[in-house]
């Protein structure tokens, strides 16, 4: 294979068979880039074009309602709460800074999907859907790595920060989802693999595969370097071209499920052995702490995020069943009862993205706030149960 570095952003990859694939290394929240990808399918008429985006994402894209099918309630009872609110951080992200850079984020993306329609160029989506790549990222992270995630999960959300005009220009040069996905890489060695790595091997995979003598792919810059080491892998036989050990979720193994299994059923032998052992005032106290901590922990989580009055009762009292259940989050709980009490409105789904980039937005759309009292509670009540065992255990004697 040989390689042309036509400009910082524009590589030529000729194939002993002749064959080419051209890589054009955008920003997602650059007007230049889109200006760069209309040009390069101008001059060089490629006969297929391949585009770093999976089917979920292009239909958001291009369907601006697609939010209003979402179920809320749904999507927390097949325990996807934590999903959602990873993907409306990304949003969240890219929209505040497709606010400032004057583009709005993935429009070279989608500009280059129109062009191929308006000149008859067959085209395809060549990145691995999002979902199995945050998925196979959680599960790939043990309890410490998932509390870091889910605090940079946080920060996203509610941060304001406006970047400098010097930052902006530095946006505009790289790949506004792989700066993010590598600033969680630096926080999450472990997952590196699959937030990186994988998705340079699926890319390249699919451009690779993808038909034509002439592919001209539109792939964020920060991907660049690791597509162009793997086509050369795959073109000298080192690497081979099938990608299911990496397209989907691998299954909890079996420790997951012991651990999960493992503080309830810890929790009730102490409380036993307490009643049993120690007298039955002593149990009955025991009980009693376990209940005020586990309650007042999973109040104070609904209180900060504004839930219902009633659904902070609902919370506080369904927090100690939901902790002897792993299958069972408050937070589920929680979020269904606030769906049900201040259900989402089509205004609410309308303006998802548009409050998504602000703190108050989270409060103020009803979607967004059943994401909140569900993040929180699950949080607080998690909290209450590791602040309760070791007082436990110092009751025992």
């Amino acid at each position: 294979m040989i390689e042309e570095k036509v400009s910082d952003t524009f590589h030529r990859l000729t194939f002993a068979d002749g064959r080419q694939i051209l890589l054009v290394g955008t920003a997602h929240v650059s007007k230049e880039s889109v200006d760069e990808v209309a040009s390069a399918i101008d001059a060089e008429h490629p006969d297929h074009i391949c585009l770093e985006l999976d089917d979920g994402r292009m239909k958001n894209k291009e369907e601006e309602g697609s939010w209003s099918n979402m179920d809320i309630k749904k999507v927390l009872k097949e325990n996807k709460g934590f999903l959602l609110l990873a993907n409306m951080a990304l949003a969240s992200f890219q929209k505040r800074m497709g606010d400032q850079s004057g583009s709005a984020p993935g429009e070279e993306i989608l500009s280059a999907a129109r062009l191929a329609k308006e000149q008859g160029i067959p085209y395809s989506l060549c990145d691995r859907e999002i979902q199995i790549t945050f998925k196979r990222a959680w599960r790939k992270s043990n309890l410490w790595n998932k509390a870091k995630l889910i605090a940079t999960i946080i920060s996203a959300v509610f941060s304001n920060e406006k970047i400098s005009e010097e930052e902006l220009e530095e946006l505009k040069k790289a790949d506004v989802m792989q700066n993010m996905m590598d600033e969680m890489a630096k926080e999450l060695p472990s997952v590196k693999a699959v937030l990186i790595d994988e998705r340079d091997r699926y890319l390249a995979t699919s451009i690779y595969l993808a038909p034509g003598q002439k592919k001209l792919a539109v792939i964020g810059a920060g991907h660049q370097g690791g597509v162009i080491r793997t086509l050369k892998e795959i073109e000298n036989g080192t690497l081979g071209t099938d990608l299911s050990n990496i397209n989907s979720v691998p299954k909890p193994g079996k420790s997951g499920k012991i651990l999960s299994w493992a503080f309830p059923i810890l929790l009730i032998g102490i409380l036993l052995y307490g009643f049993f052992n120690l007298g039955q005032t002593q149990g009955i106290k025991m009980f009693g702490y376990w209940l005020a901590i586990n309650m007042s922990f999973t109040a104070v989580g609904a209180i900060l995020s504004l839930a219902h009055p009633l659904n902070i009762l609902i919370s506080s009292l369904a927090a100690p069943i939901t902790s002897l259940h792993p299958a069972i989050g408050v937070g589920m709980v929680s979020g269904l009862v606030e769906a049900s009490m201040r259900k989402p409105k089509v205004l609410d789904f309308e303006h998802l993205s548009d409050d998504a980039t602000t703190f108050k937005g989270w409060y103020r759309n009803r979607v967004l706030h059943t994401l909140l009292v569900f993040l929180f509670t699950s949080l607080a009540a998690s909290i209450g149960n590791v602040v309760v065992f070791p007082i436990l255990l110092s009751m025992l004697g």
